[in-house]
């Protein structure tokens, strides 16, 4: 096994894409070094990215915030502009393992190991986050959901790395939250989550959203109906209710000892309600 600590992006692509056998990337470390404790992973190279100028910062510009790669979670928590427009983001972020995990882990590795149940990828994909992604054909945006394909695979190519997570600059009364349902009261794995977003007009009218279900398919699924649902509404009784009867008719779950197929798709309705409820709220909503 060879371990490198590149300067660079550029160097970085480059040994991952020269490399002859499997190569991992290191951030946090927090998924990958339990996979090579559990003997599930076995890289030839580890190419470390904490040292490459960018990665470890949060930047705010005009259209928005720019996450690098190797940002911890707890760093995230940390920064007030950040939790003040995307709370439902760094809520979600903020539920990956325990507080030590959360000094090491971070959102692009959460989302690369793309596990159905990641808890940051919903309210990503609920944010309309992109991934800016640097390879050896040069650098690409693209949506965060277009990331995972199937439990533990991505659409990467062979020297990708994604440089940062982009975030736009909210628009006035806009909210976003997320939830996750667990059998305890922390450090478990979503048995069901749900992120949402919502900007309304001047009137307290939802005139756009974005609503994500985790561990209920093979991906995180952005539900386009249940976003419709929502539009043109003030979240009244009815609207929820057709919001969860959408959201539960959506998920595709399987059968396991955390959780039935018909209790995912319940909760998957309850939690995006409640998601909705608390995002209408922070956008301003009454």
């Amino acid at each position: 096994m060879r371990y490198i600590r590149p300067l660079s992006i550029e160097d970085a692509v480059g040994q991952l894409a020269g490399s002859a056998g499997t190569a991992a990337i290191l951030a946090g470390g927090s998924d990958l070094l339990v996979r090579m404790k559990g003997g599930f992973a076995e890289p030839e190279l580890i190419v470390d990215i904490k040292a490459i100028d960018g990665l470890s910062e949060i930047r705010e510009t005009a259209e928005g915030f720019s996450i690098g790669a190797a940002v911890p979670c707890a760093v995230l928590g940390e920064n007030t502009a950040l939790k003040k427009a995307w709370p439902g983001v760094v809520e979600a972020a903020k539920l990956i393992g325990s507080k030590q995990v959360q000094g090491r882990c971070t959102i692009v590795g959460n989302l690369c190991n793309a596990s159905p149940a990641a808890d940051s990828v919903p309210a990503l994909v609920a944010a309309g986050a992109r991934a800016v992604v640097v390879g050896p054909a040069g650098r690409r945006t693209i949506p965060v959901q277009s990331v995972p394909t199937a439990p533990g695979k991505t659409s990467l190519a062979k020297g990708e790395i994604i440089e940062a997570i982009l975030l736009d600059k909210r628009e006035p009364r806009s909210g976003d939250a997320y939830l996750r349902f667990i059998p305890r009261t922390e450090m478990d794995i979503a048995v069901v989550s749900a992120g949402v977003n919502l900007t309304l007009d001047e009137h307290g009218v939802v005139k756009s959203a974005r609503v994500a279900l985790g561990a209920v398919a093979a991906t995180v699924l952005l539900v386009e109906e249940a976003a419709e649902v929502l539009v043109g509404s003030r979240l009244d009784e009815a609207t929820l209710e057709r919001l969860a009867k959408v959201c539960a008719g959506a998920c595709r779950p399987i059968d396991d000892k955390r959780g039935t197929i018909e209790f995912r798709r319940k909760v998957a309705g309850v939690l995006a309600q409640r998601a909705a409820t608390s995002a209408y709220a922070r956008a301003g909503g009454k």
